[in-house]
């Protein structure tokens, strides 16, 4: 099948999802403090889009080699993505409008200076004010060094990839006009400043730093140059995220990785964003300014620039102005025994996190530091915390005398330096640091601990569908499976082998190992249903993914849809197959769910004649993930918690409340609710695991009397 008619443009498919973000800001129903977090996560999403995808689309546009059919669809693409931005950024300015105005409600005022200082002399008091301008003068300004825009000065050059500016424009005396920028320091002091009440301390205001500095503008120019008038407006400079690391071979990978962020800082222009109330003149010397390729990336956009801020925006007032914080529980298969070695030895134990304690996980590292039947750590590492108790503890392991090896990807998009300065510092502490396949990127999520028991080694595995970072793990939901299982384990030992020895071969009978085995399976698994739905029998595909786009995979359940088998999907963001397609995905039915926690794990289910097959995995149904990294998925063989990860999926499937449909025309309508029970899913998950929890502590407690 290759029909176009048949796919979704994935980037066109990613709007959509971050759509159902700015769903949850327009939301009524989402406590206020929340729905300005969606706002920043909106944000957040659109400035990686561009960075990356949009990027990666100009380049193919701009390939001299391409044809020219292949160009003008590039082209087109490009077209319809910023014709839906804009849409969406419509949308965006109503909906925050209509937050902060809402907000006002709550005794909390954000003051935006929307016009001109009139807006702060109005709505502040002459305390507030005077208060204001000593906190300038002691804490701002200080940051502050303007930059004089001369005529052989390349603008682009000035600005820098994460920064928010003042396009500044001085009109002098004899009619000319300086302009000049300001970077608003935004890293060094907080975004959002509280001003101090007097009487009452039930009011709340807020002002925005960006609005302090145009506030007090004149202050930063006084005495330097001569102007009759002083207007300033926002701009925001997005660049290529991507760099090239193919030069240079006899390099080291952790050199290379170093130079190439750095040429990240000096990559070409995506977009350069201006406040679209800036008048024409000041435009015009955009457009000016910049080279005439980068012209065309000029876009009007809102005021304030940088909304991503606004996931940090502080709640001053009730609790009930966020979600209600759900308190994470613990495993009872962990906490019936004294070791977590005793725990894994008993049965296999799957956590779902945030509703499991991530604790558990570094308990089960922390543990292996300074047990002294413990030889040996592996472990490979994608994303990690700031401050990391995991790899702290691994190189205390090292000074217990135990051999570490982690795996570190130095290609984690936007953790590069990170991950740099911790393989840096594991180096220096004793540890193995390898640096994987130069062809392949690293995203398994595995750990490895091997252990002397009666004379022998045996060997504990974890295996995740999420990254060992532990803040993430309060906010992603991911499956993390622990076991002893002398195969699964085996098999584990087998992908930290390939990784340092990729030119040797190993075989997979257990888990999905890309590049090696998980496509060639995966087509096996869904050829299965076929057979089965061919001969009359149930057969049915569950999946839970982030991203569904690889056309190969669509095609093959697009074949088992028109062989009769019944497929659920639950897809957090891009999703190119088109479900409910007459003829061709009559049997597909397609669900979004974003709520509270963002939706990571990656499950498949296979009905398999009755007897499910129930994996978790690490990685999406892309190309990328399939072909182009190492990806790992495991086979859940422990009855019990097979039945619950399918609970689960069956929950996301009964929401009324967080569940979107998944269309052709991507219109984002919430799932029917109809006379049904309203179901908030994640919220249902939490009570149905707690439930269980108490379950197994009823069973644990019984079999010690």
């Amino acid at each position: 099948m290759h029909d176009p008619e048949l796919y979704i443009d994935k980037e066109i498919s990613w709007l959509s999802f971050n759509e159902r973000v700015l769903q949850e800001a327009a939301d009524t129903s989402v406590p206020i403090i929340e729905r300005i977090h969606f706002l920043g996560i909106y944000s957040a999403n659109l400035d990686e889009f561009f960075r990356v995808r949009v990027a990666n689309i100009r380049r193919r546009a701009l390939l001299e080699e391409a044809h020219d059919k292949e160009k003008r669809r590039w082209s087109n693409l490009l077209t319809d993505i910023n014709n839906k931005v804009n849409q969406l950024t419509v949308k965006f300015k109503l909906i925050a409008d209509g937050i902060f105005e809402d907000l006002n409600a709550h005794h909390i005022h954000v003051i935006f200076n929307n016009d001109d200082s009139r807006i702060f002399n109005e709505q502040l008091t002459e305390h507030q004010l005077t208060w204001l301008k000593q906190y300038f003068e002691n804490r701002i300004i200080r940051h502050i060094t303007p930059i004089i825009i001369q005529s052989n000065t390349h603008l682009s050059n000035c600005l820098d990839d994460d920064g928010i500016y003042f396009l500044v424009a001085l009109k002098q005396l004899d009619n000319n006009v300086q302009f000049s920028l300001l970077k608003i320091p935004r890293l060094e002091e907080d975004r959002f400043i509280i001003l101090p009440t007097q009487g009452t301390k039930k009011q709340k205001y807020v002002v925005l730093l960006d609005d302090v500095m145009r506030y007090f503008i004149d202050d930063i120019y006084n005495g330097f140059t001569e102007y009759q008038s002083i207007e300033a407006f926002s701009i925001k400079l997005t660049r290529d995220a991507e760099y090239n690391l193919t030069d240079e071979l006899d390099k080291s990978l952790l050199d290379k990785m170093s130079k190439g962020l750095k040429q990240r800082l000096k990559a070409d222009l995506v977009r350069l964003v201006y406040d679209r109330n800036m008048p024409a003149y000041m435009t015009k010397f955009l457009q000016k300014s910049l080279k005439s390729k980068e012209q065309d990336n000029l876009v009007p956009g809102v005021r304030y620039r940088h909304f991503k801020d606004f996931i940090k925006f502080p709640n001053l007032g009730r609790k009930n102005l966020k979600n209600p914080e759900l308190q994470a529980i613990d495993s009872q298969r962990f906490v019936a025994f004294q070791s977590v070695f005793d725990a894994i030895s008993h049965q296999d134990i799957l956590l779902y996190y945030p509703y499991h304690k991530f604790r558990h996980f570094t308990e089960f590292v922390r543990q292996s530091t300074f047990d002294p039947r413990v030889s040996e750590i592996q472990i490979n590492i994608y994303r990690v915390a700031k401050y990391s108790r995991i790899i702290h503890s691994l190189m205390e392991a090292v000074k217990n005398g135990k051999k570490v090896t982690v795996v570190v990807e130095l290609r984690a998009r936007f953790d590069e330096q990170a991950n740099i300065e911790w393989a840096k510092l594991m180096k220096d502490a004793g540890i193995n640091v390898e640096f994987g396949i130069d062809t392949l990127k690293i995203h398994s999520k595995l750990c490895l601990i091997t252990r002397i028991e009666d004379e022998r080694m045996v060997n504990y595995a974890h295996i995740g569908t999420g990254n060992f970072h532990e803040s993430n793990a309060r906010i992603y939901t991911d499956f993390a499976l622990f076991t002893k299982n002398k195969d699964i384990c085996q098999e584990v030992n087998n992908v930290f082998s390939f990784i340092s020895h990729s030119y040797k071969r190993f075989r997979f009978k257990h888990l999905l190992v890309s590049p090696l085995t998980s496509r060639r399976r995966i087509y096996q698994l869904i050829d299965n249903e076929i057979k089965f739905a061919e001969q009359g029998d149930k057969a049915a595909i569950t999946l839970k993914l982030n991203n569904l786009v690889d056309k190969r995979l669509i095609n093959r359940l697009y074949s088992a849809s028109s062989a009769g088998v019944k497929i659920k999907i639950i897809v957090r963001g891009m999703c190119s197959l088109i479900p409910g397609k007459q003829g061709v995905s009559d049997n597909i039915k397609v669900i979004s769910i974003v709520d509270q926690f963002l939706e990571h794990p990656r499950v498949m289910v296979f009905n398999n004649n009755g007897d499910k097959l129930v994996y978790i995995s690490s990685g999406d149904w892309m190309e990328r993930n399939l072909d182009h990294r190492v990806e790992v998925a495991c086979p859940i063989y422990d009855e019990t918690l097979k039945k619950r990860i399918i609970h689960t999926l069956d929950l996301h499937f009964k929401d009324t409340t967080k569940a979107r449909v998944i269309n052709q025309g991507q219109n984002n309508r919430y799932v029917p609710r109809g006379n049904r029970k309203k179901i908030r899913s994640q919220l249902a998950i939490y009570d149905y695991l707690v439930q269980e929890e108490e379950n197994d502590k009823v069973q644990f407690d019984a079999q010690r009397k």
